[in-house]
């Protein structure tokens, strides 16, 4: 059976534009009147030191938090904001406005394997910002019962794929920030192949049997006060990663 965590439809995507059309929407108050939120949960840069806040289904449908979780100014996306000075998760050293995939309508850890079924994540963004001393983010991302299986990376400015803190496939070697492209990852049969702005070719696949899955997007700053000062920058909230998503849909058959 068909499980659609969204109301949009991908099966027509083209590569998009580098900057979003509006929609023409009268205004719009939460990121949960953008994108399908009833399966998800978003861990935030704040709370205590390796105890970040996170909000959870039913709060979520009317929760924001500016500027790390809102809507963008002409209700096309939403932005997702991680600062470098970010509150962090005990097993990370870096700060994250990020969705991880929940199921039973945001009730439970959503927990899948790759060797059964079908699991699927198309994501529309575009990355907004970088830090200014150590420029990486990561944006999409499948994780396993212990660690990240495969990400969508950038190190400005290349943007590729990123297996497990290993370089994989190389998506854009000088991307440019602000600009909008989709990414599709699909798990079956103990492989996960990753697509690009809707390539009917996947820019890499990997073999790997793994279980505990789930799916996370948005943004997740790859630096920290300490990384930003051995690179000669400031740390603070005006040192951020940034990603717009303008629509993420998941299934799983």
């Amino acid at each position: 059976m068909d499980l659609t965590y969204v109301f949009k439809s991908f099966a027509s995507i083209t590569p998009p534009p580098s900057t979003p059309t509006p929609t023409g929407s009268t205004g719009c108050t939460y990121p949960s009147q953008i994108l399908n939120l009833t399966n998800w949960k978003i861990t935030l840069p704040t709370g205590s030191s390796g105890s970040p806040t996170e909000i959870l289904q039913p709060s979520l449908a009317t929760y924001t938090i500016d500027p790390y979780f809102k809507v963008n100014s002409n209700c096309t996306g939403v932005q997702f904001r991680a600062p470098t000075n970010g509150v962090t998760t005990s097993g990370s050293g870096y700060p994250r406005s990020e969705l991880r995939e929940m199921a039973n309508n945001g009730t439970t850890l959503a927990s899948w394997s790759t060797t059964s079924g079908t699991h699927t994540m198309i994501i529309d963004q575009a990355i907004m910002a970088v830090p200014t001393g150590k420029k990486h983010v990561v944006a999409g991302q499948i994780h396993d019962a212990s660690d990240d299986v495969i990400v969508i990376r950038l190190e400005y400015p290349k943007l590729f794929i990123d297996i497990n803190g290993n370089d994989g496939n190389i998506l854009d070697s000088n991307y440019t920030l602000g600009k909008r492209f989709t990414v599709k990852f699909v798990a079956t049969g103990g492989s996960i192949s990753v697509y690009y702005n809707n390539s009917p070719t996947p820019a890499q696949t990997i073999s790997k049997s793994t279980t505990g899955c789930y799916f996370k997007a948005g943004a997740y700053t790859q630096s920290n006060c300490s990384t930003e000062s051995s690179n000669g920058a400031t740390c603070g909230a005006n040192n951020y990663g940034e990603v717009h998503i303008y629509n993420v849909m998941v299934t799983h058959q």
